[in-house]
């Protein structure tokens, strides 16, 4: 009586990007669970490690966060002691960046472990699947950025 057919989620990139993204973040929770830091947490910070004295606005963009959700986390880390705002000498309305040294050390204690989370994240892939993994996620993202 129903001509409409069930979809094959399982076969459909939207639903398997969102599994892969859930048990990306379940496997870090599980490895970090003591390190108290979130993986939007861990890509601000780092972020800001490398570009320190940037702008919330411009942060925002580099990790493709809205502004509001960058702020909130943004303030989630200043209350750790891991991130300052400054004004900016040349516009005191424009808030700058910093990661303090605590939330170095926090970045350094956990590297290691980031980088054993990519690797169980991965791990059901050979070597060469998990390179044509990544390199085909990341065509995938920059292809849709200009959206």
């Amino acid at each position: 009586m129903n001509p409409v057919k069930s979809i094959d989620l399982q076969a459909t990139p939207g639903h398997l990007i969102r599994r892969a993204q859930q048990i990306a973040v379940a496997i870090f929770a599980e490895q970090l669970s003591s390190a108290d830091i979130t993986p939007v947490q861990f890509a601000i910070l780092n972020a800001l490690l490398g570009s320190p004295g940037i702008d919330q606005v411009s942060l925002a963009k580099r990790v493709a966060f809205d502004p509001a959700t960058s702020g909130s986390v943004i303030g989630r880390l200043e209350a750790k002691g891991w991130v300052v705002r400054q004004a900016d000498p040349n516009d005191r309305r424009r808030k700058l960046l910093v990661v303090t040294p605590a939330g170095v050390q926090a970045l350094g204690l956990i590297q290691a472990d980031v980088a054993r989370i990519q690797e169980k994240i991965l791990s059901p892939l050979t070597p060469q699947e998990q390179s044509q993994f990544v390199q085909l996620l990341s065509r995938l993202v920059q292809g849709h950025q200009a959206d």
